[in-house]
């Protein structure tokens, strides 16, 4: 094989791996940001639920304060009754004592509306309170595992690149300014395998004669449709058993 061409399959191999060891790498602070903004929201809505039961317990309590003084004034209309004295004074004053005994049923359908709500609130602030440690727990552990596989990745990133950059200096300086303007050009891919008489790069037929040349690993072959620098990749033995079982059949 061409010494120039196995050396640009070795770099793409570098390439590739650097790609996806930094396209793994962005996607970790995000997920620790997910992971954070979680418990965010969970101690939040805690929180929340908390600031609503302080407040459920505050109204109760005006309700209650406000029932005990609507019976209160019952009770002294009710006294009143004895000391009217005329028939439309002792109307009015049961009017008036209906008024307020029917706002306390509403104030007593509004307080059990809110024991109601309490006890919901009660419930999912003590769950909150049971789960709110373990959860901390879970997102620091899941946090310090992301952050070590982003140190680990980092770590080989930089390991590789050191490789990648020891090993594209020995490229003729024509050849290294080729590969890294198709890989530019190409998403990343500068060099691709040719199979089944296509370049795999871009799925394109190459000519006969093309291919048969890149089937010789001797030359630097650019695709004629995307320019990726092609080479023929060793056969697996799978294939070389059916090439060799249509080698058979054909003599």
């Amino acid at each position: 094989m061409n010494p120039d061409l196995k050396t640009l399959i070795e770099l793409q191999q570098f390439d590739t791996q650097i790609q996806q060891l930094s396209s793994q790498i962005e996607k970790f602070p995000s997920q620790i940001r997910n992971l954070e903004k979680e418990l965010a929201e969970f101690i939040h809505a805690h929180e929340e639920r908390q600031r609503r039961l302080a407040t459920n317990q505050k109204e109760r309590r005006d309700l209650e304060a406000e029932i005990q003084m609507t019976r209160g004034r019952i009770s002294k209309h009710k006294d009143q009754l004895y000391e009217v004295k005329t028939n439309e004074q002792y109307r009015a004053m049961l009017k008036e004592i209906e008024g307020e005994e029917e706002k306390v049923r509403h104030l007593e359908d509004q307080m059990l509306e809110k024991m109601i709500e309490a006890e919901e609130l009660q419930k999912r602030v003590g769950e909150a309170v049971a789960k709110l440690e373990s959860e901390k727990g879970r997102v620091a552990s899941e946090k310090k595992r992301l952050e070590d596989m982003q140190s680990a990745h980092t770590q080989k990133r930089d390991r590789l690149t050191e490789r990648r950059q020891a090993l594209a200096a020995t490229l003729h300086e024509q050849v290294l300014n080729q590969y890294e303007r198709v890989r530019r050009a190409r998403g990343g891919v500068a060099v691709a395998p040719a199979r089944d008489g296509l370049c795999s790069g871009c799925n394109v037929v190459l000519r006969p004669q093309l291919y048969n040349d890149v089937q010789t690993n001797e030359f630097l072959i650019e695709c004629e449709n995307c320019s990726r620098i092609l080479y023929s990749p060793p056969q697996t033995p799978t294939e070389r058993l059916e090439n060799g079982s249509s080698v058979m059949a054909a003599g």
